[in-house]
């Protein structure tokens, strides 16, 4: 049963271009040390909202919402994905998908049937810090770079995205990104920001300076980069 923990009605941010309602789904199998929605990645459940009373929401916002942005957590371990999104759908409303790309057969099966409209996929960190950057040793990177060339090759809308720390993301990690994301389109550096979810409370916010000479070398194979969070 899906886990619906969230359930934001308006964005004009989540979804690029589009006012969107954002449905967070608990439950992950990551547990990244600099986290914001940690609360939800740890809970089991039961969801705070049904599948039937955001439906009905969004029926009701027919005209307004354009869209829906499903993120979590992560999405895509719940066999019961595909569904909820074919009934968003069923609505007229388009669907972006955020996932952490550990399931590739999940994604290339939502390709396959024309289910999304855009996916955001966050990169951690460099290969040689993945386990540290998601909080646990049994990952699998070869699924990590399966969704890469899945996204890359394919022709839905795409970005990827790295919540970028001081302690995961150097010179070493960028050079070495340049390189597992060549060919993309666009990939965001987003600024790390503490609360009080998120768990390593000794990490550090990169300073601007600093990550406009690393999108300088990720632009060498990358055909957009850009900072959010940053003024």
């Amino acid at each position: 049963m899906l886990n619906i923990q969230g359930f934001l009605k308006t964005t004009l941010l989540d979804f690029p271009g589009h006012v969107a309602s954002t449905v967070f789904l608990g439950g992950c199998n990551m547990r990244c040390p600099f986290c914001h929605n940690m609360d939800i990645v740890d809970s089991a459940g039961p969801g705070v909202y049904s599948e039937e009373e955001i439906l009905s929401f969004l029926k009701k916002r027919a005209g307004i919402v354009e869209g829906v942005c499903i993120t979590g957590g992560e999405p895509t371990i719940y066999p019961e994905l595909p569904d909820l999104i074919r009934h968003i759908r069923s609505l007229g409303l388009l669907v972006k998908l955020d996932t952490n790309g550990t399931n590739p057969g999940v994604i290339q099966a939502l390709l396959s049937e024309r289910l999304v409209d855009y996916i955001a996929m966050d990169i951690k960190s460099s290969p040689k810090n993945y386990p540290k950057a998601c909080g646990t040793e049994g990952i699998d990177l070869s699924h990590i770079t399966e969704s890469i060339r899945i996204l890359i090759n394919g022709s839905c809308e795409y970005e990827f995205r790295t919540t970028v720390v001081e302690e995961l993301f150097d010179e070493e990690a960028v050079r070495d990104i340049k390189d597992l994301l060549k060919g993309a389109k666009r990939y965001f550096l987003q600024g790390f920001v503490e609360s009080e979810f998120v768990p390593d409370k000794s990490l550090h916010a990169i300073d601007k300076e600093k990550l406009l000479r690393y999108r300088q070398e990720l632009l060498k194979t990358i055909g957009s980069v850009e900072l959010r969070g940053y003024d």
